[in-house]
Formats: C-alpha cells, sequence, structure tokens
C-alpha cells in the first residue's frame, strides 16, 4: 500500500497534536452540554474514534452514512444509506468528518439536522478542501487545509482500499486514472 502513495502530508504525529488543540476548545465549549456527535461514515470512522477519545464531556455517539461519490468522481447528489436513531431536537449536533471537499454531504446533512430540529450543528473535519468546494459551506474546527490532490489514509480511501494507513496522503495517479 506505502507503494501507492506518492507523498505523505500529514502523519500521525502531525495528527495528533492538531486533534488535541481541536479537542480542547469542544472540551470548553460543551462542557456542560450534552451533545450528539455523528460520525459520517465511513470515512470518518478512525479520525472520530481518536477525536471522541479526546472529548471528555457527556455524549451520544450515533453514526450516519451518506455518500456523493461513486470512485474518484462526485455524483453531486446527496443520498443517506445509514441514518441516525437518535431525536435531535433542541439537542446540539456535532458531525465528525475526515474532509470537506465540495460541502455539498455536509451541507445537506446540516440542513437535515436543523430541519429536525437540532438545537445547533457543528462541523468538525480532519480536513478542509477549499479549491474543490461547489457550495458555500465551511467546517466549524478543521485540522488542515489540504491541497487539491487525491488523499488516502486515516479514513480517506479509494474504492474502499488504503483507509487503515497511519498517515494521510497523496495516492499516486497511476493507480486511480
Amino acid at each position: 500500500m506505502n507503494n501507492d502513495i506518492e507523498k505523505v502530508l500529514f502523519d500521525q504525529t502531525q495528527l495528533d497534536k492538531r486533534m488535541d488543540e481541536m479537542a480542547d476548545e469542544l472540551n470548553q465549549k460543551y462542557a456542560d452540554k450534552q451533545p450528539i456527535i455523528i460520525p459520517v461514515l465511513n470515512g470518518a470512522m478512525i479520525f472520530a474514534s481518536d477525536m471522541i477519545k479526546r472529548l471528555n464531556f457527556k455524549l451520544t455517539i450515533d453514526p450516519i452514512k451518506a455518500s456523493s461519490y461513486a470512485g474518484a468522481e462526485s455524483t453531486g447528489k446527496v443520498k443517506i444509506t445509514q441514518d441516525i436513531k437518535s431525536d435531535v431536537k433542541d439537542q446540539p449536533v456535532i458531525f465528525m468528518e475526515d474532509i470537506i471537499d465540495t460541502g455539498r454531504t455536509l451541507q445537506a446533512l446540516s440542513e437535515v439536522m436543523k430541519d429536525r430540529g437540532a438545537a445547533s450543528v457543528e462541523v468538525v473535519a480532519m480536513l478542509d478542501k477549499p479549491t474543490t468546494r461547489v457550495v458555500d459551506f465551511h467546517a466549524d474546527y478543521y485540522g488542515f487545509q489540504a491541497p487539491d490532490a487525491f488523499l488516502v489514509g486515516y479514513g480517506l480511501d479509494y474504492n474502499g482500499l488504503y483507509r487503515n494507513l497511519p498517515y494521510v496522503g497523496i495516492l499516486k495517479r497511476k493507480i486511480y486514472a
């Protein structure tokens, strides 16, 4: 797998340091609240798990599965394939996402939770890729700004592969072209 990586962008040490910083902010903000943490599967599994372990306030975890991708291409349509079970009415909601790319998925999911009556909706993303944004959407917290490249590792995948790499790297073009 490592041979398929052109360059490592963010290693485990960098990821850990930034997650510690984001967790400090969240721990202050949510100290007296009980938010529903919604990891966006499958990509956010690893990031969300590592982030949640750093949070020291009461919370509920309820994952959602949504997609707007087929292989390497965004389809432009967001589809919820596994919904949450929690009632978000009057509850703070925090989405945990691996990467904000076009912005469509998180914008659509945020609107769904607002329509369901969530007290607030915030987004914590490992990576933000503003150069590929097609809608006006911004994370409340993000780890790193990412370049416009095909990224894998630490939850990010190409056709289901590479999620288990312990870093975020750029996939060699020959692998997905």
